[in-house]
């Protein structure tokens, strides 16, 4: 079966996956562990984002042996690098929300810390991520450092950005829900999509419980839909593409540095309208 057959298969085992893990592991979640207080000073648990990656990796592993069983044409490449990139930026993202103090925020702040000899989870995920983000690049890239350095950056440029929109119950699933339209129309039915399909689609149903404040996706998920999105564009892409996504990403991130996206949210009606539909009031 084409490329069509393993997207529909892939959001499928995306969407199913994500509905059940949360179904079997609410318990898990509810623990202490993972308790956080969110905005409305409730106690809801915390990197539930861990669940994408482990449900891509339940659903790549289906692809693979349906590929083997030569029932569909997987791009098992593209699919291996995607899993490696959402369980390493999925890793760090856990350890930040599990032992991350907030005490630090920015790349500065970060880089404060570390001239102070303190080497904060959010340090550790801003490197732990660029050189996650070069393992990743380098199974896509052509050998030129200069273009495997950009993909790298674009990569972990998009893990950031979408840790700097985790600030309200859903809102970085529909921001990356949005993000993933110019990529799908650029890119077409491309297989080579798979993972981030199944990503995707595992975090739209877990919008869900998030959008009742019952879960958060946290940095763990964040990072998760971040990398992945940007993974899809270096992997289905043309490098001039990937230039302009790459200044486009920087930019923004830059941007954060100095003005909060949640003000500018709030303060726009077609912005603000889209944030707080499905919410909680």
């Amino acid at each position: 079966m084409g490329p069509g057959g393993v997207l529909t298969l892939a959001a499928a085992l995306g969407a199913v996956g994500g509905a059940l893990a949360w179904f079997l592991l609410r318990d898990t979640f509810a623990q202490p562990l993972f308790l956080r207080t969110n905005v409305r000073g409730a106690a809801v648990p915390v990197a539930v984002g861990i669940l994408l990656p482990v449900v891509l990796v339940a659903a790549a592993s289906l692809l693979v042996l349906a590929d083997s069983a030569d029932w569909f044409d997987v791009a098992t490449g593209p699919l291996l690098t995607t899993v490696l990139g959402a369980t390493g930026f999925g890793m760090l993202g856990l350890l930040d929300d599990l032992a991350g103090d907030g005490s630090s925020r920015g790349f500065a702040g970060h880089l404060r810390a570390l001239a102070e000899r303190r080497l904060t989870t959010g340090a550790v995920k801003l490197f732990g991520g660029g050189a996650v983000a070069l393992l990743v690049a380098s199974t896509v890239s052509d050998e030129r450092p200069a273009r495997l350095l950009a993909d790298a950056a674009l990569i972990a440029l998009s893990a950031n950005l979408a840790n700097l929109l985790d600030r309200a119950p859903g809102r970085v699933v529909k921001y990356s829900l949005l993000a993933a339209i110019p990529v799908a129309v650029v890119a077409g039915v491309d297989g080579r999509l798979a993972g981030a399909v199944v990503v995707l689609a595992c975090a739209a149903v877990l919008i869900l419980p998030d959008l009742r404040e019952q879960m958060l996706q946290g940095d763990t998920g964040a990072n998760v839909l971040g990398s992945t999105l940007g993974i899809a564009v270096v992997l289905t892409t043309a490098p001039t593409t990937r230039s302009i996504v790459l200044f486009t990403v920087l930019g923004l991130n830059l941007v954060s540095e100095r003005v909060s996206f949640s003000r500018i949210i709030e303060a726009t009606p077609p912005l603000r309208a889209f944030d707080r539909l499905g919410r909680v009031r």
